[in-house]
Parts: C-alpha cells; sequence; structure tokens
C-alpha cells in the first residue's frame, strides 16, 4: 500500500436545493443584494414564504455558496404558470465568471419540469448591468412595477 501524507479532498462543484439549516450560509450572499434586510427579518419572512412554496437553490463549491436562487411556482392570468424568481445574486467575489447563466440554465430547466410557461422576475431600475445580463440571456422587458409604501 503506497504511503500518502497529505490527504487532498476536493469538492465537486454543484447546484442543488438548499435547506432550512442553512440560512445563515445563504444570508452572507443574500445581503449583497438585500443590503437593507437583517438576518431576523430575512429568516422570519422565508418562513413566512413556506406556504408559496418557495425554494432555495445554491450553486455550491464544497460549503461555500457562490450563487443563489430564491424561487417559486405560481399562476396568475398575465404569467400564467410560471417560475417567479425573487432573489438572483452571485456572491461579489465570483461575479463575471458565468454563475448567474449556470444558475439560470438551471431555473430554465427546473420551470420546464414544474410545467411553466414563463420565466419572470423583477429588477430594481438602477441596476443596468443586471438588466444588460437578463437581457443577453433572453429576457425582455415587459411592464413596470408600482409601489406605494403603506
Amino acid at each position: 500500500m503506497p504511503y500518502c501524507n497529505k490527504l487532498t479532498v476536493k469538492y465537486i462543484m454543484q447546484i442543488r436545493e438548499l435547506d432550512l439549516k442553512e440560512l445563515y450560509t445563504v444570508y452572507d450572499v443574500l445581503k449583497q443584494l438585500r443590503v437593507t434586510l437583517s438576518y431576523k427579518e430575512f429568516e422570519d419572512l422565508i418562513y413566512d414564504m413556506r406556504h408559496m412554496e418557495y425554494k432555495m437553490f445554491g450553486i455550491m463549491d464544497g460549503e461555500e455558496l457562490i450563487t443563489y436562487a430564491g424561487v417559486a411556482v405560481q399562476t396568475n392570468l398575465y404569467h400564467k404558470r410560471h417560475l417567479y424568481v425573487f432573489d438572483l445574486v452571485t456572491d461579489e467575489k465570483f461575479r463575471s465568471k458565468g454563475y448567474g447563466n449556470m444558475m439560470l440554465d438551471f431555473l430554465n430547466d427546473y420551470a420546464k419540469t414544474c410545467m411553466c410557461e414563463n420565466i419572470v422576475l423583477s429588477s430594481n431600475f438602477q441596476r443596468e448591468n443586471t438588466h444588460k445580463f437578463y437581457e443577453e440571456y433572453g429576457f425582455e422587458k415587459k411592464s413596470f412595477v408600482f409601489f406605494k409604501k403603506i
């Protein structure tokens, strides 16, 4: 038996559904997108969204979260049955390396398996680089989102 003085473990990058035990890991990346959201608010909202079957997906390199997507299959009169992407963010140290495209490819396949007709998302009007990314992927600007604080 050969002598081995160093054990090397290589993790395979994977896209998988994340569970509630991984909320701290998710929050560390998500807070780069939702900068005003505290961890407590995040945790409360995740539990509130469980009724809509909100799914958390991540591109993982071992235990490190690279890209996060929070989605739910929904139905309405305008978009029919669709996958709504509530959150999509790549950790800033991994941006512009193709991980966003990788996640969108995964979400596209996921939407098909869920018999969705569309993928829908909303993006802040100030995020022009993000909009360019979505348009290059094939998304079209279809409407305005109006918001009123109460």
